[in-house]
């Protein structure tokens, strides 16, 4: 190393990416809400909350959120990798020690995050996938994006015309399920069980969805947008708003007027597995993309006001507000808290996101007007610059 590495100052924030990173707690929040308080990987949530207000707020869920926020997560990880790269080369450090370090803290939290507090944790597929990054991040932002492109929409197209061909012939075959067993299984053991038999629990749901079949999907869904991230970040899109306003407010539209039918097809057509697919690896994605875009055009029309300051703070400390969630939820709804699993309806837990969100917002606010960092993002920060950044304001 010749250098000496400093975090980013606050003058020269991206406010759009903090906005960005904020609206990405709150819409992880909305996919998680349901899972944190009902056992959603052993049912389906449509035929679960079909009716009345849980019926339209799940509709709702599904289609604003599900399948968008962790595409938009793995888009602020690669684009948040290059500014670190380039902020690296400038100072004459090595990226590929700083990034894996970084990437080792992630790893190391994930893993209590999922095995001690909840299982349904993204910080280790994102850490474990992210050592593959730095066999990519020097090539060229359009090349990145491209390649991202391709290594998403050929498998997922290629998948996603398969399954709806099953549809048409199998369409019995391709109707959701309940696992009968697992969901009693696990309104059991969340509802009453010990520490040690919630830890078995939720090692078995992590593993039910990491399990080496589901990893490649994994991988395929989330690396790609760790590429597109990285490109636009080296393209200067969203460092450079004014420039390609135009570019900007043609893809907002267009993702929109594709990516609402497609998001919507599994209500309006027929319901199985197929159509849902569809939904959320083509439509999710669109949804992103729209999220990107118009929080961009709105972030530099705006600026730093306080419209989107809240969202910003959020976003800012994303890592605690996300291991946040999980804490309050998991003490909340699991045997070893109040022990409310399997008892709430889905609007009672929206309204329940809805107020903790409002919390996170004002409490955020109350600690980035003391400290510079959230808790975790200052570990971060220990860990991968080997020293301790000034906390205080």
């Amino acid at each position: 190393m010749k250098g000496t590495f400093v975090p980013i100052q606050e003058s020269k924030r991206i406010v759009s990416i903090d906005v960005l990173r904020g609206l990405a707690i709150l819409g992880i929040f909305l996919v998680n809400m349901p899972a944190f308080h009902s056992p959603l990987l052993y049912i389906d949530g449509a035929e679960r909350w079909s009716e009345g207000w849980d019926g339209i707020l799940y509709r709702f869920s599904d289609v604003a959120a599900q399948a968008s926020f962790y595409p938009l997560f793995a888009f602020l990880f690669g684009f948040g990798a290059v500014i670190l790269a380039i902020r690296s080369e400038e100072k004459g450090i090595s990226f590929p020690i700083l990034f894996t370090k970084r990437l080792g803290f992630l790893l190391v939290l994930g893993c209590i995050h999922a095995f001690f507090i909840w299982h349904g944790d993204i910080l280790i597929n994102y850490a474990v996938f992210g050592f593959a990054f730095l066999f990519f991040y020097k090539m060229k932002g359009r090349t990145l994006i491209l390649l991202g492109s391709v290594c998403y929409v050929l498998p997922f197209a290629i998948l996603g015309s398969l399954f709806l061909i099953m549809g048409i012939f199998d369409r019995e075959g391709m109707e959701m399920t309940t696992d009968s067993a697992m969901m009693k299984q696990s309104l059991e053991v969340y509802q009453s069980g010990t520490f040690t038999e919630i830890m078995t629990q939720r090692a078995l749901d992590w593993y039910m969805v990491n399990n080496p079949f589901n990893a490649i999907i994994l991988f395929l869904s989330i690396f790609p947008f760790f590429l597109i991230g990285a490109g636009v970040a080296k393209q200067g899109f969203l460092q450079n708003i004014n420039q390609y306003k135009r570019q900007l407010k043609a893809i907002l539209i267009v993702s929109l007027l594709l990516g609402l039918p497609i998001k919507i097809l599994p209500y309006v057509t027929v319901y199985h597995f197929g159509t849902i697919f569809v939904q959320d690896y083509f439509g999710g994605p669109l949804f992103t993309i729209f999220y990107i875009t118009a929080i961009a055009l709105l972030a530099e029309q705006a600026g730093d006001s306080r419209l989107f300051r809240p969202l910003s703070y959020i976003g800012r400390m994303s890592m605690s507000n996300y291991l946040f969630q999980s804490i309050v939820c998991t003490a909340i709804f699991y045997s070893y808290g109040l022990g409310l699993y399997g008892s709430v309806s889905y609007t009672t837990g929206f309204v329940f996101l809805l107020a903790l969100f409002c919390l996170q917002m004002l409490l955020s606010l109350l600690w980035m007007s003391l400290y510079k960092y959230g808790p975790i993002e200052y570990l971060w920060r220990f860990v991968t610059y080997g020293k301790k950044p000034v906390m205080r304001r």
